[in-house]
Formats: C-alpha cells, structure tokens, sequence
C-alpha cells in the first residue's frame, strides 16, 4: 500500500548518487523517524531538487511511502543552512553516522529530532561549546534507544570510579573522576577532564551498541589531524 506523505521537518543525513541521475537518501524526520528514499532525476540538470538536497540544511521532504524506500516526491527548504567549515563538518557528519548506525528505519523518535535541531548549531560555535554538543548528543541518543548511562544521584566528586555496564559506575582507585560523571549526569561539561572522560566513556559505551564496528568520521578526523 502506496502512502502519501507531505511537507514533514527532516534533515538529510546521506546522500549518494543512484541509477544514471538519482540520489539515494537518508533523512531523519520528526515523525517518522529514519527513512530511505530514492530522489529520481534529482542529480539531472533541470531538476528543481538539485540544490535543495544539502546536509545541514534544515528541510521539508514529500514522498511516497512504499516498502523500505519512499519516492521522494517533494522538498523545500525549511530555514537557512548551517555553516559549518573545516573540522566541524566532519563533527555534523558525526552526529548523522550515529543516527544511521544506530536509529532503526521508521521508527519515531520526535524528542532526539527537536535535541538535534537544537544541538546542532552548537556545533559552528567556540571549539568547548562544540565538543560539549557532541558528548550531549551522544548521552541522549544512548538514552533514547534504551542503553542510557546509569549516573546516580550519590556519586562523590571527590571519588574515582570505573564504569560497570550492568550496575553503573563503582567505587575505584582509579578511572573516571566522579565530578566529571556528575558533569555528564547535569549537561554541563565545562573542563578539560570532564571532556576527556566523558568523550573515553561515550565512546565505549557506542562502541558496545555498534558491536565493535567502527565508525568512518572518527577516522577521517584523526586521519585530517595527521594522527595514526
């Protein structure tokens, strides 16, 4: 049963070229969560989607819905874009290889969309403020998918901890400091360590939901940075 969907909030998280002028298209929506749709003709010459179809740019998307991949049949955009340049780029295709790994297709999740939208210009800010967005979103996708960290109200800023999957972090000599879970737990990741070990502990714990499969922007990043 063919259904037809109009004018829904989206922001593109793939595009790829497909058949002789086609895109295929990865979006997120607010009300239907990730979706797969063929964009025909939309790499022709004359299309109308030709220069609509941005990463970053915030959309309204029409399509046909049929199987696994729509038809899109409409797109308009629905703000202006967001400037992002150098390192920050590969930061926002971060955050849309997460979505793409780790949302399963066409299944709503309208709360992480408004914190993507929000989030999201976060990432053209001072380099503090754009790395504190990534280790939010990151938090909040886990949360939204049902691996959520445990960080109890008792932790001890004064105490060390390492991080149990099943029961949350436990008393430790050493591991992560207990102010920077507490930063983690109340969003505001303002220092140096608080960074440094959220990012060591956000990472594993993605790491486990990928099943040890590695993501490609944190490679380009390092690889850009001239690390090994």
């Amino acid at each position: 049963m063919r259904v037809r969907i109009a004018l829904q909030p989206a922001w593109l998280l793939t595009s790829r070229p497909y058949s002789d002028s086609s895109l295929l298209l990865e979006a997120f929506t607010r009300e239907h969560g990730r979706i797969g749709l063929v964009a025909r003709g939309a790499r022709g010459p004359r299309s109308k989607l030709r220069g609509c179809l941005q990463l970053f740019t915030p959309l309204l998307l029409s399509w046909n819905e049929s199987g696994e991949l729509g038809t899109l049949s409409g797109a308009e955009a629905n703000g202006p874009p967001l400037m992002l340049g150098g390192e920050r780029v590969i930061y926002g295709w971060y955050l849309n290889e997460l979505l793409t790994r780790l949302l399963q297709r066409q299944d709503a999740h309208p709360a992480l969309y408004d914190y993507y939208n929000l989030l999201l210009p976060e990432l053209a800010g001072h380099q503090a403020a754009a790395e504190t967005a990534l280790r939010l979103f990151e938090k909040y996708l886990l949360a939204e998918i049902g691996y959520g960290l445990l960080l109890p109200e008792e932790l001890d800023p004064q105490q060390r901890y390492r991080y149990d999957w099943d029961h949350g972090p436990q008393s430790a000599r050493d591991g992560f400091s207990g102010s920077s879970l507490i930063a983690l737990r109340e969003g505001r990741i303002d220092t140096v360590e608080a960074l440094q070990e959220t990012r060591s502990l956000l990472r594993a714990a993605l790491r486990r939901q990928l099943g040890g499969r590695e993501l490609e922007t944190p490679k380009l990043l390092r690889s850009l940075r001239g690390i090994g």
